[in-house]
């Protein structure tokens, strides 16, 4: 077997309305979708977004730019490719866009080798489980209401999630502890709640905020500060019993092992086109399970379950609607779980018709 061709297309699928977190303000996302062709017949699929299609021309570019380091390659030898593609990134300006391109490369590819195999690839991993604890993401965003929040969470609820995420990290700390309140009360102790402050804040202020909402029962507190600042994220998880989850802006696996080293989370978060695909992601997995933490997968809830059903530490995924529309084949929450595609590859193909709409 033998890659032939790669195509993409570019997309922009707009919000109902603008939402907000702490660091950005978001009226859409766009997309580049990847095929990849083979002598035989069998496609690999597989995409990357841009808050408000911000560079997605470029990202387009790229992935076009890597097309010589496929053609004719055996998609089966995956590490050769991959190994290749990264030595031209480290010679390149922009790499968060190389990576994200590599990244969408390698989850078309094992979408490839999984079809071969006639298996879905948590089963050609090594299945651990069937089904995966999903926490909804799509809402409980900072610019609502309160009354907006709650009807958010009651949606979720009715939707068959047993776990939400609600942003917070605005200027006022006491804003924040509210809207936490509300939802808590609203929604029960006994469904799952995390708060997301996305990078907004300083060490101290991340500490106070924390404080605060300790009553409130939270699964974990995300990104507390800067993402790149290590040593605020472990001083953040020592003052704090709130576990602390981050990881979603780590573009390599060497960024991941110094955030474990400087003892900087409690979970970590692996984002499927920041880290370098699939497989990248699952040696992410590897190494966290060797350090004994988990891991929580960051968006790109389809793809991302591949790697839920194999890798023993993996706690859930995050359910990010955005993209659900893409694909033929929809997820369904049940009691808070998503069932794990027994499809052959990733287990999810693109809905030609749906696209048509967007290009």
């Amino acid at each position: 077997m033998k890659i032939t061709k790669i195509a993409t297309r570019i997309i922009n699928l707009p919000f109902e309305s603008t939402i907000t977190t702490a660091v950005h303000e978001m009226s859409s996302v766009g997309c580049v979708l990847l095929t990849i062709e083979t002598d035989e017949g069998i496609e690999g699929q597989s995409y990357l977004f841009s808050l408000n299609a911000a560079n997605i021309h470029s990202f387009d570019e790229k992935l076009k730019g890597f097309e010589m380091h496929l053609i004719g390659k055996d998609p089966h030898l995956i590490e050769v490719i991959e190994q290749e593609i990264w030595q031209t990134i480290s010679s390149v300006k922009n790499t968060h866009i190389a990576i994200a391109a590599l990244s969408t490369i390698d989850t078309a590819i094992w979408d490839i080798v999984g079809k071969t195999a006639n298996l879905p690839l948590h089963r050609l991993f090594g299945a651990c489980r069937e089904k995966i604890k999903t926490y909804a993401s799509g809402g409980l965003w900072l610019s609502q209401s309160i009354d907006s929040l709650l009807k958010d969470a009651q949606n979720f609820l009715d939707q068959g999630f047993r776990s939400m995420k609600i942003r917070v990290g605005s200027n006022d700390w006491k804003k924040d502890v509210e809207r936490v309140k509300e939802v808590r009360n609203a929604i029960g102790m006994e469904i799952e709640l995390m708060a997301d402050i996305n990078q907004a804040l300083q060490p101290k202020q991340a500490i106070q905020l924390g404080e605060n909402l300790k009553e409130y029962d939270l699964l974990w507190l995300e990104e507390p500060v800067a993402s790149n600042n290590r040593v605020g994220h472990a001083e953040v998880r020592s003052a704090l019993a709130t576990p602390i989850a981050s990881g979603e802006n780590e573009y390599s696996l060497s960024g991941m092992h110094e955030m474990i080293e400087a003892k900087a989370c409690d979970i970590l978060m692996p984002d499927l086109q920041r880290i370098g695909g699939i497989s990248e992601m699952r040696k992410v997995a590897d190494l966290a399970e060797s350090y004994n933490l988990p891991i929580s997968t960051h968006v790109f809830t389809e793809h991302s379950l591949s790697v839920a059903g194999s890798s023993s530490n993996c706690l859930s995924v995050e359910h990010m609607p955005w993209f659900s529309k893409l694909f033929n084949e929809q997820i369904v929450v049940v009691n808070g779980f998503i069932d794990i595609p027994e499809r052959p590859g990733t287990g999810f193909t693109f809905n030609d018709t749906y696209i048509e709409e967007f290009l």
